[in-house]
């Protein structure tokens, strides 16, 4: 009877034993194929992929496996029955465990077209990447990513109705072209962009670009039409404009103690790091807020209206000029030369607090105190035409009022940097300063502008 309780006792504790190591086999089993035979794929996925392939075209992916990790990536282009493999790469397998492959790749892949064979039109770009798992009969998860892409390698035609002839620093004029199948296109002029806008409804593709030099530029370095379509195909179409010297002005100006005391608690108000004396702080103002607001302004033209609100010559405000266009100043105090600066407008003075008027119709984009030129309005005329009016002692607009040419938009004043009350009157064309001269010329505006866009819209 004890011999038998033993026994029953042992095969009791074999059992549980066999019990045991059979639920250790199957959890280890169970973790091996869980761990190996994982079945969950790999990612890929194209970040920000263009929808057309041009004469080059750089696309890039982003590959992972955040379990056994990345096998091999595979790229591809397909058109029709023609397959080419444009990237691969495979990996070894690092060691025996459960992770052999990298968790992540990024890749990068520049297309030829013209090199791999292929024609314009239609064609699929094709990614299909594999993993480490033991699934597949051993070949891994597979993932793969598809999408259709045009290949366009012919860039825009560019035809030229009308270029400026002469131009000069300071200067302005217009360009009117045709271009096909372009969704930017433009006038590079020394270096700065010039916008192209529908001449007329936009269907005949006929474009117009206002251009403008800079006051100190002394040659052309530069001067052609743009034009780049969605492909990233570009095109040039040189002009040739000749340059006239131009005429602008030395002049000096004192600067007093009674002007620094008047004037710098006004820009200590709203630039509060300016530091040092009276007249380190006028330096200040003068030349590195100077800077700031002239960028400003440039920034404030980025964003142009498409369409032409202005028509004839803009508006002269009545008074006496003060000051050109590009005179050249030079700062003196105690009789010592302490800066020199470039005026950008014209300097008019009338009687105090004088209406002043919009000088062709358009929108306000800004009424606000800016520094050196104090309390500012600036209007946009459409396609890149913009005047400014500054020192002004009161605005009576706000951006985004519509004003016809004539309308009052403030009354002139001496905020800012100036020594008495006048209207300080500036012209840009794309963020560039011009003479107003010549906007203010009827006999300018109707040869360089009206009748080339007429004779360009038959």
């Amino acid at each position: 009877m004890v011999r038998l309780k033993q026994n029953q006792r042992n095969k009791s504790i074999s059992n549980r034993f066999l019990l045991i190591v059979s639920l250790l086999l199957i959890a280890a089993a169970a973790y091996g194929y869980f761990t190996y035979f994982e079945g969950e794929k790999p990612s890929i996925e194209g970040k920000n992929l263009p929808a057309y392939i041009g004469k080059k075209t750089t696309v890039s992916l982003s590959a992972g496996d955040q379990k056994s990790g990345l096998r091999d990536i595979k790229i591809l282009v397909v058109q029709g029955t023609t397959e080419k493999e444009v990237f691969s790469k495979s990996f070894s397998r690092k060691g025996n465990g459960p992770i052999a492959g990298p968790h992540n790749e990024e890749i990068v892949v520049e297309l030829d077209p013209k090199s791999l064979g292929l024609q314009e039109g239609e064609a699929i770009l094709k990614a299909q990447v594999r993993d480490f798992s033991f699934r597949g009969l051993l070949k891994g998860n597979l993932s793969e990513f598809s999408q259709s892409m045009l290949i366009d390698t012919k860039a825009p035609q560019i035809s030229i109705i009308h270029s400026e002839r002469y131009i000069e620093p300071g200067g302005a004029g217009i360009v009117i072209y045709r271009v096909d199948d372009s969704v930017k296109h433009g006038v590079m002029l020394n270096g700065n962009y010039h916008p192209g806008f529908p001449l007329t409804d936009g269907s005949d593709k006929k474009y117009i670009s206002y251009i403008a030099l800079p006051y100190s530029d002394r040659t052309i370095s530069e001067s052609a039409i743009l034009a780049e379509d969605a492909a990233g195909n570009r095109s040039l179409k040189p002009f040739t404009p000749a340059l006239k010297n131009p005429h602008q002005k030395k002049d000096r100006i004192n600067i007093p103690d009674s002007f620094l005391t008047n004037k710098i608690p006004e820009f200590e108000e709203h630039y509060p790091e300016m530091k040092g004396d009276l007249l380190e702080k006028y330096l200040y103002a003068n030349r590195e807020i100077r800077k700031m607001n002239n960028q400003k302004i440039h920034d404030l033209c980025m964003n142009p209206t498409p369409k032409q609100l202005w028509s004839g010559k803009f508006l002269r405000m009545a008074g006496s000029g003060r000051a050109g266009f590009a005179d050249h100043r030079t700062y003196y105090y105690n009789e010592k030369a302490i800066d020199e600066q470039v005026h950008l407008g014209m300097d008019i003075a009338s009687t105090q607090h004088a209406k002043i008027k919009a000088a062709g119709s358009g929108t306000v984009i800004f009424s606000d105190y800016i520094g050196i030129y104090g309390n500012m309005v600036m209007l946009d005329h459409g396609q890149g035409v913009y005047s400014l009016y500054s020192h002004l002692s009161q605005s009576n607009v706000a951006p985004g009022n519509s004003l016809k040419q004539g309308d009052v938009l403030g009354f002139s004043g001496m905020s800012g940097m100036a020594g008495g009350d006048h209207l300080h009157f500036s012209m840009l064309v794309n963020g560039i300063f011009v003479t107003p001269k010549e906007w203010w010329d009827q006999h300018w505006i109707t040869v360089t502008i009206d009748e080339p866009m007429l004779d360009a819209k038959f």
